[in-house]
């Protein structure tokens, strides 16, 4: 992250951000370069890895915390909004962060999708929409009382393209597309033309879930399916964490103040290619 010039971009001083998922290793570099920029961040995770963020954040121009919570419950995501409130006295943006996919409801040679367990399946979903819609009612409450917010989720390359193997993931993000633009009309007419919503669609990013989906544990190459990714990716490459940053923080900045509604794809190009 070359984060000086980062902060040069964009001055987040004085705004109060809660990050949920900021735990992750897309979250966490969310929420450190937020804090570089000088924003007050909540990390919300049910993750207690997250203190680590809280003692590389010292020397940051803005102030971490970090507040267990489950996204799949109203109760825990009114205690973190209270607590927010408690210690930066509002909430001018909210990144949805958490999300994520189970290996059980994902098809193989060993598991049919006929046989995928309706339970996996339900948690894919709820932990991707559920998680999203209920933290945007909590905190879009907020929000809607202040007469101004931002909110921005996490959506994917599954919902433009579904992949093979993750049918509950894919459909769960093209909910969450689907449901941002939703929210965004709801929240400028209903409440606020201040209040907007947007998402990000990342492509292919590796992380510690599909690492080794894309890579070999032992070899350090790509899989077939990691080759097929490249080879359909005209950038030639995953994506790092630092990629999401400049469309994030834009987003999230006044410099954006007249965009709501969209799902951005940052993914190397991989949706605009055919294949030819």
């Amino acid at each position: 992250m070359n984060l000086e010039r980062i902060k040069e971009m964009y001055n987040f001083t004085g705004k109060s951000v809660v990050i949920t998922g900021g735990a992750g290793v897309l979250g966490s570099e969310i929420a450190l370069a937020l804090l570089g920029c000088g924003a007050n961040v909540s990390i919300l995770d049910i993750n207690p890895q997250a203190e680590h963020l809280i003692n590389s954040s010292k020397d940051s121009k803005g102030k971490a915390v970090y507040i267990n919570t489950n996204v799949l419950k109203r109760e825990s995501l009114e205690n973190a909004a209270n607590k927010v409130l408690d210690t930066f006295g509002k909430v001018d943006c909210l990144v949805n962060g958490a999300g994520g996919n189970n290996p059980k409801s994902t098809t193989s040679s060993e598991q049919s999708f006929f046989d995928l367990p309706s339970d996996a399946m339900r948690f894919v979903m709820d932990l991707n929409l559920l998680g999203t819609i209920l933290t945007s009612q909590i905190f879009g409450k907020k929000m809607a009382d202040q007469k101004e917010g931002n909110i921005l989720n996490i959506s994917s390359m599954n919902a433009f393209r579904p992949l093979t193997r993750i049918p509950a993931y894919s459909a769960a993000k093209a909910a969450v597309s689907n449901f941002t633009q939703w929210l965004a009309v709801h929240m400028a007419q209903e409440y606020s033309p201040n209040i907007r919503v947007n998402a990000i669609a990342p492509g292919f990013f590796l992380t510690q879930q599909n690492k080794f989906l894309l890579t070999d544990e032992k070899t350090g190459e790509l899989t077939e399916r990691g080759k097929k990714i490249i080879d359909h990716t005209p950038m030639g490459r995953f994506g790092y964490p630092k990629d999401l940053l400049g469309a994030l923080l834009w987003l999230l900045s006044d410099d954006s103040k007249f965009v709501t509604g969209i799902v951005l794809p940052i993914d190397g190009g991989f949706s605009a290619y055919s294949g030819v």
